[in-house]
């Protein structure tokens, strides 16, 4: 395998590409092309546009690694390097103008995310990280914030797509409102891991993520010293993720299962999306 440094370049150099075709294609109307878990999720032409491009450019430059893509079929490889691409996370953003989507990737082996990148195309900031090695943005160092109290801390979050699981979140999140600060829904779940990463959020706790919304997030979380996991030690995953600083995370442990967080399935989850 090609060292991971050589690995975060290519994931650098490729987002940033990506990012400028999509800033490129938000500049006139965006057309809907098609909808995946429900009528609300939906990839556009430049979703489409943006992960060919970076398949191209990894099939480019190593032709044996694997991709997971969110829009395309999945290629196998031979080198034991999978790519797990978000080509637009924060679609709907997107398709209204409103500028909080990134580009994700992340460079797996069989022991998770080696390297890992989101670039933010609007602000121009990229946070990046290698696995044992630290996180950073625009490559400065990044750390988590320093709070423990939970009444003052700022949570991220997201709402699913589908309106019967967005009606279950709703619930468990009024009763957590009283016990925060506050909760922000920004609507791009890698950006939202990178800002607990770098301490513009307290914590994050959201429920669905699929694999290309969780890697690249996931890993500079970690290597900025976030703790990432499911309810109750569990591992992260599509059910329920929850990011927070090692001094915080106990507490709102406790307030999100008061609240009556958990990892409840959501039936018939995850779709085919690319059933589209």
């Amino acid at each position: 395998m090609t060292s991971p440094t050589d690995l975060l370049r290519l994931a650098e150099e490729t987002a940033r590409e990506a990012g400028r075709l999509v800033l490129e294609g938000g500049q006139s109307r965006v057309e809907v092309t098609g909808t995946k878990s429900s009528p609300t999720d939906v990839v556009t032409a430049v979703d489409l546009a943006s992960e060919r491009l970076i398949r191209e450019r990894i099939a480019a430059a190593r032709p044996a690694d694997a991709v997971v893509g969110e829009e395309g079929d999945d290629s196998s490889g031979s080198s034991g390097v999978t790519w797990v691409v978000d080509p637009i996370d924060g679609t709907v953003n997107f398709l209204y103008g409103i500028r909080q989507f990134s580009v994700s990737l992340a460079a797996c082996d069989e022991a998770g995310a080696v390297a890992a990148v989101v670039h933010d195309p609007s602000s121009g900031e990229t946070f990046t990280a290698l696995r044992g090695d630290g996180a950073w943005l625009d490559g400065r160092p990044i750390r988590p914030s320093d709070c423990t109290d939970t009444t003052r801390a700022l949570v991220g979050t997201g709402y699913h797509y589908r309106a019967d699981v967005r009606a279950r979140q709703a619930v468990e999140t009024g009763r957590l409102v009283p016990h925060i600060r506050d909760v922000r829904r920004m609507g791009s779940a890698a950006l939202d891991l990178c800002y607990v990463a770098c301490g513009r959020y307290d914590a994050y706790v959201e429920r669905g993520l699929r694999p290309w919304d969780l890697a690249g997030g996931e890993l500079i979380a970690r290597e900025a010293g976030v703790r990432v996991e499911g309810m109750h030690g569990s591992d992260p995953s599509e059910l329920l993720v929850v990011a927070a600083p090692e001094a915080l995370f106990e507490g709102l442990h406790r307030e999100l299962v008061s609240a009556g967080f958990g990892d409840w399935p959501i039936p018939d989850w995850p779709p085919n999306h690319r059933d589209v």
